[in-house]
């Protein structure tokens, strides 16, 4: 009886989280379950899939509490659970870059690649203790959630990589709630830095506990799988020469987390099969702009972002055929609805960013790239283990998100 009573919790515990994520469980008199997942991921969030016929399953309903435990843990795995996980973390992905952007304390420091400045009160005053000198490497020194209110709330300073570490690790606390978060990971797993110190640390970006790592720099599988499949992933921009035609040592590359991604641009994408496609088109873009000279400050933020009319009516009648032909490039789908989290610059296009780097290193085109990631994976079994866990022990709504 015992045994049939913790199968029976398990079961209740699974098919609610189940629930939680979207899925519509019902019975069946049929002898085999009814399932139908969907294309979750190329939903735009949990309505458009329920709309669409999504997540809908159905047990047999002569099967003992057994046999229905051991089903409806095979649907943890199923891909359209992990999409529907994904609404989840795009929604946390969203909260916790909002707030950084928000962050006026929040600053850039080119001092060198992986620093970290905490200010005069040092680092300990704002939640975190060094662990390697000229502040390459810090963990918290008490509860996660507060050591990250530093870069929420505080005056720090890094570089865009260690701001996209940040980002990372805030859609985490935001996706599992503050007394979850402080629980769940222990000091070394939220450690930051410069990347080659995290490999060397328990982190769960890229240290010891990070699992298993999803490797698609040129996003083919990821474009497959839908819009939902890219959000919360890390990526960087970078130079395509090398240094000697870098002007600008400090813009070499922006590290960034992708927030949203327009139906749109995932279309494109999947159509061009990722981002190869548009690392040619970077290139032309960049080919078209040495057609444009002149000099002023944010001249091609100004002219093909901001699109300034002042600006644009000064060109020569010669030029305006190539303004013509970049706008149209800079109109495709991709660089208008794909958007990043890039520290300093808060959460944009990525079509801005790729013409930023036109002023700030005008002699180099910018290619696109996925980082390592463990979202599906590795992080995506910790949150399940952790919400089963929290359910079994009664305590699920530490997992829940606060209200802020």
């Amino acid at each position: 009886m015992a045994a049939l009573a913790t199968a029976a919790n398990a079961a209740d515990c699974t098919g609610a989280l189940l629930r939680e994520l979207g899925w519509q469980i019902g019975t069946t008199a049929a002898a085999v379950p009814q399932v139908h997942g969907g294309a979750v991921c190329a939903r735009a969030d949990l309505a458009a899939a329920h709309a669409a016929g999504d997540l809908r399953v159905q047990v047999p309903e002569q099967w003992d509490v057994l046999k229905r435990q051991s089903f409806l843990r095979t649907l943890i795995d199923d891909p359209a659970t992990v999409c529907a996980y994904a609404f989840k973390l795009g929604q946390a992905t969203r909260r916790a870059t909002t707030r950084l952007q928000d962050n006026s304390g929040y600053r850039f420091s080119a001092l060198q690649l992986g620093w970290i400045g905490f200010g005069l009160g040092g680092s300990r005053a704002q939640g975190w203790d060094g662990f390697r000198s000229f502040g390459r490497g810090y963990q918290p020194a008490g509860r996660n959630s507060v050591a990250l209110d530093a870069f929420y709330q505080g005056r720090v300073r890094s570089e865009c990589g260690v701001g996209r570490q940040v980002a990372q690790l805030a859609t985490q606390r935001e996706l599992y709630g503050d007394a979850a978060f402080d629980a769940e990971f222990s000091p070394g797993e939220v450690s930051i830095g410069t990347f080659l110190t995290l490999h060397d640390t328990d982190s769960i970006l890229l240290g010891h506990h990070a699992g298993e790592f999803l490797a698609d720099g040129k996003a083919v599988r990821t474009a497959q799988r839908g819009r939902q499949a890219f959000v919360g992933a890390p990526g960087f921009i970078e130079h395509v020469f090398d240094k000697t035609y870098l002007d600008d040592i400090n813009n070499q590359a922006e590290n960034f987390v992708i927030v949203d991604v327009s139906d749109a641009a995932a279309r494109a994408l999947g159509e061009h099969g990722g981002f190869a496609h548009y690392d040619r088109i970077n290139r032309r873009i960049w080919a078209l702009s040495r057609k444009l000279p002149g000099h002023s400050a944010r001249r091609f933020e100004r002219l093909l972002f901001e699109r300034d009319p002042v600006l644009r009516q000064a060109l020569p009648a010669a030029q305006r055929p190539v303004l013509a032909e970049l706008d149209a490039l800079l109109d495709d789908p991709f660089y208008q609805g794909f958007l990043i989290y890039v520290h300093p610059r808060g959460i944009r296009p990525v079509g801005y960013h790729v013409v930023r780097l036109l002023d700030r290193n005008p002699r180099t085109p910018f290619a696109f790239e996925l980082g390592l990631h463990n979202l599906h994976t590795t992080l995506y079994r910790r949150w399940i283990d952790a919400r089963l866990r929290q359910c079994a022990t009664g305590s699920a709504s530490h997992s829940q998100p606060e209200q802020r």
